[in-house]
């Protein structure tokens, strides 16, 4: 029998989706409604952004992440958190202000994009490897910031899931562990399809998962009309998997998506795969992620 999976939901990102689809949650309480249902439905993981309440554009408050999270921690249904820390990373080019950037440019240090982990100590947080085109924007995460960001994560006790974009990601990713950057067996998860970064196909899945290091874990997952279909092939190949309206807004063609609809249908997928998937317990235990109840913590 296949090895238990762990099944994430990234229930709102940071993108120009909420003009897109009334599901995709705004408000700290939406957000963490939006968590706890997607666990109820399976979920092991539950990915949070946390958004601007009166634009539902990107926010960095702080509060907003502090609400988010004590509504899921107080709530009666289990999951896993896992933070963000990509922050601020958005550089728009401008021809008039080349080097500072143009209107919508939104750049954070990485102790102010590390700054909700450090205080909330989720289980887990995200790690984005690198820097990459990400349709006109450049998404910015350059190495030595990323060697902050990795030694801060580290000292706050909180799982990295190192995010993989492209190829060059993944080495980067491996010289974190190199430096002993990165404790414990690494976790990566391989991001694909976006424009203009890894393909999102099985072949590109595969170039990756075959260079990850031998006691390493990864995930996959990937965007729009692929979120489905690259689930499939990273279960069947043994890796964890990602579903959400971060990544996706459709249930089927034309048909907009809850958060629980996609967890349900992924779930409905791995079932006829004959894969299980993790509970947040059975993952806190085989991934060595801290107990959020340990030191005080809620």
């Amino acid at each position: 029998m296949a090895k238990k999976i762990m099944l994430t939901a990234a229930v709102t990102g940071a993108g120009d989706t909420t003009n897109k689809s009334s599901h995709v949650p705004v408000t700290p309480k939406e957000i963490a409604e939006a968590a706890i249902e997607s666990a109820k439905a399976g979920a092991t993981v539950a990915h949070i952004h946390a958004r601007d309440p009166k634009t539902g554009g990107i926010s960095h408050d702080v509060n907003h992440y502090r609400e988010i999270v004590d509504r899921i921690r107080d709530a009666e249904t289990d999951v896993i958190i896992n933070i963000t820390s990509g922050g601020g990373g958005d550089f728009i080019p401008s021809l008039q202000t080349p080097a500072a950037g143009g209107a919508g440019t939104d750049i954070q240090t990485p102790a102010e994009r590390h700054e909700p982990v450090g205080e909330l100590l989720p289980e887990m947080c995200t790690l984005d490897c690198g820097s990459v085109n990400f349709g006109n924007m450049l998404y910015m995460s350059p190495t030595d910031w990323l060697r902050e960001q990795a030694k801060l994560v580290q000292q706050a006790g909180v799982k990295p899931e190192l995010e993989c974009f492209d190829t060059g990601h993944l080495r980067f990713a491996k010289q974190l562990i190199n430096e002993g950057l990165i404790d414990g067996d690494p976790m990566f998860q391989f991001c694909l399809g976006i424009p203009w970064g890894a393909e999102a196909d099985t072949e590109t899945m595969l170039y990756l998962k075959n260079r990850i290091p031998e006691n390493a874990h990864w995930s996959a997952f990937g965007i729009g009309r692929m979120q489905l279909p690259i689930l499939s092939q990273a279960a069947l190949l043994g890796g964890n998997v990602r579903v959400g309206l971060e990544d996706n807004l459709y249930l089927s063609k034309g048909v907009l998506a809850r958060n629980d609809q996609l967890v349900d249908k992924a779930m409905n997928l791995l079932d006829q795969n004959g894969i299980e998937v993790l509970s947040p317990a059975e993952a806190r235990e085989q991934y060595g992620l801290r107990n959020p109840n340990v030191g005080g913590i809620k």
